[in-house]
């Protein structure tokens, strides 16, 4: 592993307090092919419980099967399946039949509430058993929802991530659809030194999936540890930019940031206040850093130093040198995180209006900086101005938070492009004047690509690989546009649009209203309480949940008890619900449910269908 480091700027100003931004890269040393590749030894938890049924679970599965396709035959695997109830379906060994395991997962039917902790304890185990040194060992926890069986405290489960990896056990987080606790997921993943991801839409599970199983087949590092020492006759004060877990040890620092991929460097940014007293070369700071990798077939314990120094002489001196950008959009890059995490505590304490502000005024930094003319930034910007506006119109519900704390902790804490501002959320083109002809102008489309939005370019005479500049707030996938004009950036890497944007309606084609749409958890509704014929088999079929609600039955000494098992809802209230189709093991979407005028129990009204899996 190698590891280098650079100043934003080269050169600084005698006598006058300047601040620095410094960035320290952790990467393969030599080629990324010529990296070994360490035996896995991983567990697969996944959450079959009720919110999972229909297009989320068949798309884990599909995921999940992939998974079992690219692993070699001397990793190991376990998987384990919970609900109210865990279960390792597939023992943890060496993967010898990868098509019994694929079609063991593919048996996997969704069922209850959610045992998080259990099934999370239980995959812990599974790598634990068999962990070895010169091994991956890693915990992939997949869930829709929240933990509402089971351990479901935050602060217990967090700390008992930190000391599973303490044991070695790494877990690696992924949060499906947008009932689940994003707090409890990142908190996991920050302290058990893995990964969290946002899988915004079902499609996208296996190129999440994809990601990580890459990462962990290029280990080129583990368990990296760096100490941070300023020079105190020079550096008057530290910070660092990174959502790492950091201790100040007096006047240095301590940074764990975990496993190093070598797909994917591991970068180190801090901003540090300088001021030198004389002209010349002077130490800023002392970087030690330690971690282990496999020499000659076993674990070494390995360590490295870097001396980080800069160049004092006169303003002018100063004036002349050249920033370098790629330090400089680092630490921007981290800002801006910091800005999106800040929101977000603004925001849940309901200043919305703090919360705008602080997003608009990250964009106008960016705006001002000479970073605006790379695609990245002018995205960031683009990002930044619909998540303001989104907070002023009052529309910040669960995706957006989400949206908002994976940009933050991906922009923290990983080095991948693929993983940098993914949303979909949010984006309508309802309230845009309409064309049904591309005369006059220059068509656009709206793609999602990776779990993002994309636009490119569709008329003839322009590259339809590159990238547009377009405002979020009206990207909605599959929808085209009719611009005026559109025109190079300075550095020719994507388009801008320029004038009027409207919007293109193929025939056939309508515009419709995009909002939020969810279940009724109400005390009152306008539809009637359920109605259902003689037995279960009568009522209508499913194969999707929707905007329904998920109801199951449940043996209660001799009698089956119905109960919500979609996330949002308390599993232990009772439930009013047609008596005539209660049967064991059958899933049901009601079209509504609320909760009865007398709180304490739910009611369930319209219609009743049975979900087919």
């Amino acid at each position: 592993m190698k590891a280098t480091y650079a100043l934003s700027k080269p050169t600084i100003v005698v006598g006058e307090s300047t601040k620095l931004s410094l960035v320290i890269r952790f990467g393969a040393d030599g080629k990324k092919d010529d990296a070994p590749r360490r035996r896995l030894n991983l567990s697969l938890v996944l959450d079959r419980s009720g919110s999972m049924g229909g297009t989320p679970l068949r798309q884990a599965i599909k995921a999940a099967q992939a998974l079992v396709g690219e692993m070699k035959e001397n990793d190991r695997l376990s998987v384990v399946i919970y609900d109210d109830d865990v279960e390792t379906i597939v023992d943890h060994a060496p993967i010898k039949d990868k098509k019994a395991i694929q079609t063991r997962i593919g048996q996997v039917r969704a069922g209850g509430c959610t045992n998080l902790s259990g099934g999370w304890l239980e995959g812990c185990k599974n790598v634990k058993k068999n962990a070895g040194k010169d091994e991956v060992n890693r915990v992939l926890l997949l869930t829709d929802g929240q933990a509402n069986t089971g351990i479901t405290d935050n602060a217990v489960l967090t700390k008992t991530a930190r000391e599973k990896a303490l044991e070695g056990v790494i877990t690696t987080t992924l949060g499906f659809g947008s009932g689940f606790n994003e707090d409890l997921l990142i908190g996991m993943a920050r302290e058990a030194e893995g990964n969290f991801y946002f899988i915004e839409s079902p499609e996208d599970v296996e190129q999440v999936f994809k990601i990580e199983l890459e990462g962990l087949a290029s280990v080129v590092g583990q368990n990296l540890v760096v100490n941070v020492a300023p020079e105190g006759g020079v550096v008057e004060h530290g910070w660092v930019l990174n959502k790492y877990r950091t201790k100040e040890k007096g006047s240095e620092l301590e940074v764990t940031l975990g496993d190093v991929y070598a797909v994917e460097e591991k970068v180190l940014a801090l901003e540090i206040q300088v001021k030198a007293p004389s002209a010349g070369t002077h130490k800023l700071a002392t970087i030690k850093y330690a971690y282990q990798e496999v020499v000659d077939g076993a674990i070494k314990d390995l360590t490295g130093e870097l001396t980080v120094t800069a160049n004092a002489g006169t303003a002018e001196e100063a004036a002349a040198a050249t920033a370098d950008l790629g330090v400089v959009g680092e630490a921007r890059r981290l800002e801006s995180a910091k800005a999106k995490e800040e929101a977000v505590e603004l925001a849940d304490k309901g200043d919305l209006k703090t919360a705008a502000q602080k997003l608009r005024k990250m964009a106008e930094e960016l705006r001002n900086s000479p970073l605006a003319n790379q695609f990245e930034f002018a995205e960031e910007m683009e990002q930044l101005e619909h998540f303001a506006d989104r907070l002023e119109k009052r529309s910040y519900d669960g995706v957006v938070r989400k949206e908002l704390r994976d940009q933050s902790y991906q922009a923290a804490t990983r080095h991948r492009g693929d993983l940098a501002q993914r949303g979909t959320a949010g984006g309508s083109s309802a309230g845009l004047p309409t064309v049904t002809s591309e005369e006059g102008g220059i068509v656009l489309r709206c793609e999602k690509d990776g779990g993002k939005l994309r636009i490119r370019v569709v008329s003839d005479g322009f590259d339809s690989t590159k990238n547009v500049q377009f405002p979020r707030a009206i990207r909605e996938e599959g929808v085209s546009y009719l611009v005026e004009q559109v025109v190079p950036s300075a550095d020719g890497g994507f388009y801008r649009v320029q004038g009027s944007i409207k919007r293109l309606l193929r025939p056939g084609e309508t515009v419709v209203a995009r909002g939020s749409s969810g279940s009724s958890r109400s005390s009152s509704s306008s539809k009637k309480a359920a109605k259902a014929p003689a037995t279960a088999a009568d009522l209508p079929t499913c194969n999707e949940i929707g905007t329904g609600v998920l109801v199951q039955c449940v043996p209660e000494g001799k009698k089956l008890r119905a109960r919500v098992v979609s996330d949002g809802f308390n599993p232990n209230f009772n439930i009013r619900f047609p008596r005539s189709i209660r049967e064991l093991g059958v899933l049901y979407v009601c079209e509504e449910v609320v909760e009865a005028s007398g709180g304490g129990s739910y009611i369930a009204n319209g219609e009743i269908k049975r979900l087919i899996q």
